[in-house]
Order: C-alpha cells, then sequence, then structure tokens
C-alpha cells in the first residue's frame, strides 16, 4: 500500500477539516464527487465515507497541477496535498460540515481512473432499482444509503452494548445445521463428505439457544444471521439479521423489561430520542377484535366494532343471512369523511375487494341519521343503537363489512390504515407508537382439520389451560408475546417447553409422530432430559428495526448487499450455476425436465 501510494499519507478525512485548521497542510483521500471548471481556477469537491472537502487548483499556486486537474473526472481516486484556506467572502457553504474551508492543492497523485458511472452518485437523482442493485457498489457511495448503513451500525453496537451491560453472553450459533422444520422453507446445503446428506441454513437460532439454557450458560443473545426460502415483500429478504435473546428462570414480565431496554438503548443511540416505556399490552383478542391484525398501528384510532346484534334488528338482508351463518358484522367509523364523494367510496369498496370482501355497506351521518341507501332498511332505533356504538357525530362516514370473521377483520383492518392515510391521522399521531401484543392462541387449525402452531412447537402453554390441550386444544392460550411498532411486528417470542414429556405431547397434537420426532428433534427431546430450567427468549429483525427508524421505503435499503423479489443478486449474479465437476463431487444430478 505505501509503494501504491507514493510514500503519501492520508492526514485527515474529506469530514474533518474546519476553520479552526486554516494554515494547516494536509493530505487528503477520496473519490472526486464533483468538478467545476472556473477558467482560471478549477474546483474538486473530493468525498469519501466522512464528508466532502472543496480542493481548488489554481494555476498561480502550482501550473503543472492545474493542468493536471483538466484531466479529472468524476469518481477519479485521488490524493490531494495542500494549504487549508479560509473560504473568500460569500462562498462559505453551510449546507457542509467543512464548508467554511478550502484546501489548496499544491500537489496531486491519480491512485486509480473510473468510467463514467451508470448513474450519478447524487441522492436526488431517480435511479432504477435493478440499477441500484447491480451496481450496489456505486449506489453505496450515495449519501442515501450510507446514513442508512451508519445507522445501521449504531443499532447494531447498542444492541450489544446494551446486553452485555446486562449480562448476556454473545454466543455464535452454526450456519449448518440440521434439517428441523419449524414452518418456514430452509434452504438445504449438501454435503459433500457425506454424499446423500445435507445441512440447512437456520430459520432462527432457536432449537440451539434452548440448548444454551440447558447447558446452564443463563443469558444468550446473538446478533443472528437467518434464512427462509420464501417469498418476499418489501419488508422481507431470504436472509436477514435478527437480534436473538433467551434467558433462564424468567417470566414474560422479564422478556418485556430487556425487550423495552433494548429498544431505548437502539432510539438514543440512532436517533438521539428517547422512548417512553413500558409499552402498552393488549391480548391478541383484543387487538384482532379492535384493529383486525394482530401487528396493529396504534398512531391512530379508528376502531373496529362489533355491530351484529344491533345488525340482527335491521330488515338487511345481507346482514341477516351473513348472521343466520354464524358469521359476523363489523364496522369503523371514518371520522369527518361524509364529505367523499361516489368515487371515493367506489375505491373504497375496490380496496377492501382486493381482501376478499364481497361488498361494503356505508351510512353517513347527517342531520343526525344514516344516510345511504340501504338506511331504509333500519328504523330509529336501530340508527341510534348504530350511533351510540360507533360513536357516530355529524359528517362522520360509517363502513361496515359483513362475512367470515376473519375476511372481516383483514379488510376492516387495512381499511381502517388507508382510512387513516387519506386523512393524515398518521402524521398527527405519536411518531412512534409500540406495543406488546400477549397471550396468543396455541394453536390453529388448516383446511384440513390440522392442528398447526401459531408460533412454533416449542411454546409453551399458559398453566390454566393445560389441561384443555387433551379435551379442547383450540382453546389453549400460549405463552406468547409479539412487539409491534407502527403497525409492523418487530419481532416474537415465547416461555419455552422445558419438560420432555409435555413437548412429546405437543409433537403428537400437532400430528408428529414419535418416531418423526426423534429424527427432527431427538437431540432437544434428549437435551430437555438432563435437567432444562424454565427458559424463554425472544427475536427482534434488525433489518426491519433499521427501515422504520431510517424511514426507508423497503428493507433492501438498509441492507448493503440485498436480494430482489426473486431471491436474486444482480451484482454477482447468484444464484447461478456450477460446474459439472462440483456436481459429481456433490453427488447432485438435475432432471432437466423439472426446469422447463
Amino acid at each position: 500500500m505505501a509503494e501504491m501510494l507514493g510514500g503519501w499519507k492520508r492526514t485527515h478525512k474529506c469530514g474533518d477539516l474546519r476553520a479552526s485548521d486554516v494554515g494547516k497542510t494536509v493530505t487528503l483521500m477520496g473519490w472526486v464527487h464533483h468538478r467545476r471548471d472556473h477558467g482560471g481556477l478549477v474546483f474538486v469537491d473530493l468525498r469519501d465515507r466522512y464528508g466532502v472537502t472543496q480542493v481548488v487548483f489554481d494555476p498561480q499556486l502550482a501550473d503543472k497541477v492545474h493542468k493536471q486537474s483538466h484531466l479529472i473526472r468524476s469518481e477519479w481516486v485521488l490524493a490531494v496535498k495542500g494549504q487549508v484556506t479560509q473560504r473568500p467572502e460569500g462562498t462559505v457553504n453551510p449546507k457542509i460540515a467543512t464548508g467554511e474551508i478550502e484546501v489548496r492543492c499544491s500537489e496531486v497523485k491519480v491512485l486509480n481512473e473510473a468510467q463514467t458511472p451508470v448513474f450519478p452518485i447524487e441522492d436526488d437523482v431517480e435511479v432504477s432499482e435493478e440499477a441500484r442493485m447491480e451496481f450496489r457498489y456505486l449506489d453505496l457511495r450515495r449519501e442515501y444509503m450510507k446514513s442508512k448503513l451508519i445507522a445501521r451500525h449504531k443499532m447494531s453496537m447498542a444492541a450489544r452494548n446494551f446486553m452485555s451491560g446486562d449480562g448476556f453472553l454473545e454466543i455464535e450459533t452454526p450456519i449448518l445445521i440440521k434439517n428441523t422444520p419449524e414452518g418456514s422453507r430452509e434452504y438445504v446445503v449438501p454435503s459433500r463428505v457425506n454424499p446423500g446428506k445435507f445441512f440447512v441454513l437456520p430459520q432462527s437460532p432457536q432449537q440451539l439457544k434452548q440448548t444454551c439454557m440447558i447447558a446452564g450458560l443463563d443469558k444468550y443473545f446473538q446478533v443472528a444471521k437467518c434464512f427462509r426460502d420464501e417469498d418476499l415483500r418489501a419488508d422481507r429478504q431470504p436472509e436477514f439479521t435478527q437480534i436473538d435473546w433467551e434467558m433462564s428462570f424468567i417470566d414474560e414480565e422479564d422478556i418485556y423489561r430487556v425487550g423495552e431496554g433494548l429498544m431505548k438503548a437502539i432510539f438514543k443511540e440512532a436517533l438521539g430520542e428517547g422512548l417512553k416505556t413500558p409499552f402498552p399490552r393488549l391480548t391478541y383478542a383484543e387487538a384482532v377484535g379492535r384493529y383486525g391484525n394482530d401487528k396493529p398501528d396504534l398512531r391512530f384510532d379508528l376502531p373496529l366494532v362489533e355491530v351484529g346484534a344491533i345488525a340482527a334488528k335491521s330488515d338487511f338482508k345481507v346482514f341477516k343471512d351473513v348472521l343466520g351463518r354464524g358469521d359476523v358484522v363489523k364496522a369503523l367509523n371514518a371520522k369527518g369523511c361524509a364529505d367523499f364523494s361516489r368515487k371515493d367510496m367506489d375505491d373504497l369498496t375496490a380496496f377492501v375487494g382486493k381482501y376478499g370482501a364481497k361488498g361494503m355497506a356505508w351510512f353517513k351521518v347527517k342531520d343526525g341519521k344514516l344516510d345511504s341507501n340501504i338506511a331504509k332498511y333500519f328504523n330509529d332505533g336501530a340508527q341510534k343503537e348504530l350511533l351510540t356504538a360507533l360513536k357516530g357525530e355529524e359528517g362522520d362516514l360509517l363502513l361496515f363489512g359483513a362475512d367470515k370473521v376473519d375476511l372481516v377483520n383483514e379488510s376492516l383492518g387495512a381499511l381502517r390504515v388507508e382510512i387513516a392515510r387519506r386523512k393524515g391521522l398518521i402524521e398527527k399521531g405519536p411518531k412512534w407508537a409500540f406495543a406488546w401484543v400477549t397471550d396468543f392462541p396455541m394453536f390453529g387449525k388448516d383446511e384440513k382439520g390440522r392442528l398447526y402452531s401459531m408460533n412454533h412447537p416449542f411454546t409453551a402453554p399458559r398453566e390454566k389451560d393445560m389441561a384443555l390441550l387433551d379435551s379442547d386444544p383450540l382453546k389453549v392460550t400460549a405463552r406468547a408475546y409479539d412487539m409491534v411498532l407502527n403497525g409492523f411486528e418487530l419481532g416474537s417470542g415465547t416461555i419455552r417447553i422445558h419438560d420432555s414429556t409435555l413437548q412429546s405431547k405437543v409433537f403428537r397434537l400437532l400430528d408428529i409422530s414419535p418416531e418423526k420426532a426423534q429424527e427432527r428433534f431427538g437431540f432437544l427431546l434428549r437435551a430437555l432430559t438432563f435437567g432444562a430450567p424454565p427458559h424463554g427468549g425472544m427475536a427482534v429483525g434488525l433489518d426491519r428495526i433499521a427501515m422504520l427508524l431510517t424511514g426507508a421505503p423497503n428493507i433492501r435499503d438498509v441492507i448493503a448487499f440485498p436480494k430482489t423479489a426473486k431471491a436474486t443478486d444482480l451484482m454477482t449474479g447468484s444464484p447461478s450455476e456450477i460446474d459439472e465437476e462440483l456436481m459429481k463431487e456433490l453427488k447432485i444430478k438435475i432432471e432437466m425436465e423439472d426446469l422447463i
């Protein structure tokens, strides 16, 4: 490196120099951000990770250097020597930290030339996401991306410092593990030295961190890389990072304390903001019933209200038929939205249609009564009851969903967010609305009538519901909890099953035979017989936290080298084919008809 630099040594970074440095001779190294030729003088904004410094090439100071400056182009890599001087009056740039000074160049060394960038290294230029992903090393030079990675670094360090300060040990768990399906599809890795056998990449360190508790390590944490081979969305990636922790001899209150403390530390370090704790808590039933889903956006209210008993008093056939099937009628009050036009109403009806709703009934509150083409089916008493239940006032718009409870909750839950967006309620509410969602059902039932775990099969049931495992498992409440923020799930966790007999029983309920349980989870079942302590834990997604805290529109903007929505890496060209020799070595054969 010393030979490459010709003995030059960087004395300062491009964001360091201030008015107090005037008179110093310095050496800077970086990329040409802008070059401006003002006739006699050439100005170059030299950029590195730390900032930008204006460099002046003056023929009166160094004519040879000035001539060199005419060859320099954008994104060339330079080393410059020169004296720090005060900028002339009227030329100070208050937008940058080095805006009071400039460096008058006496020597310049071109460390590397560069092709013309495929897009300008600027934040205010529209660039396609495909180009940004393919030329990620150029995209990462932009201040927008750099600032997000720096913020993410701060969050990661804050997490490590907090967890270490609270007595947790950072313990790395392996990336190559045994196939133990927990719900999502796994990435499979063939073993060369064990032909016909495979590793998988971990969906989470779940069973391994439980093993750490059985080992007596008491408090584990890890900034863990995890992998899921599933369809992607704006807030998901096939490989992601989570802040993962596990604790022994604890209950839910200990998890809440650590989770809230962790968030306070991250927000303080990354944003300089304090958070109010404890976070509000609501049960799964309350969250879904009132807001339509288990990750409610609480920056605004707009609750869903069950109005089936009132709707049953009407003569409206749609409602009566729905209630007759044992389904539900719910509504929300879009405050002050009675001025919505017919087109607005058609748009909202189409919106809920995306979630499976077959239509949407509505009333406007006008002159103390309900106004719509179905108002005639509701007598004065029923109208008054609806107004009371929905707190309807002059100028409000009452929106109804009637169908199966899950469909109504999902469609109206999405609609409340859409109404809030249209009315600007999100901006008027608190900036950060955290909550804990607790008391999840332990099991759900699929279309074939089989039970499945609502979280994962290692989740403990509430003690009071233990007997229901035999008689009515769908009524069992799990010791499970989620942390939510602004309509996103930040993370989830549970108190674990620490008794091997109970764990085997839960496997049987999930239709996992003893033989299959041994094959998949035998090591954990065996470990549980060696004195496992009561324990529990949680994981929160670092990528998602970084996305929310930096205001990024999607999760790819806070990951240095993300994948596309098709799980491909445009920069490296992966996934890719491997050569035939390696295929033979790994004992892999691809049936070409499978690829057609």
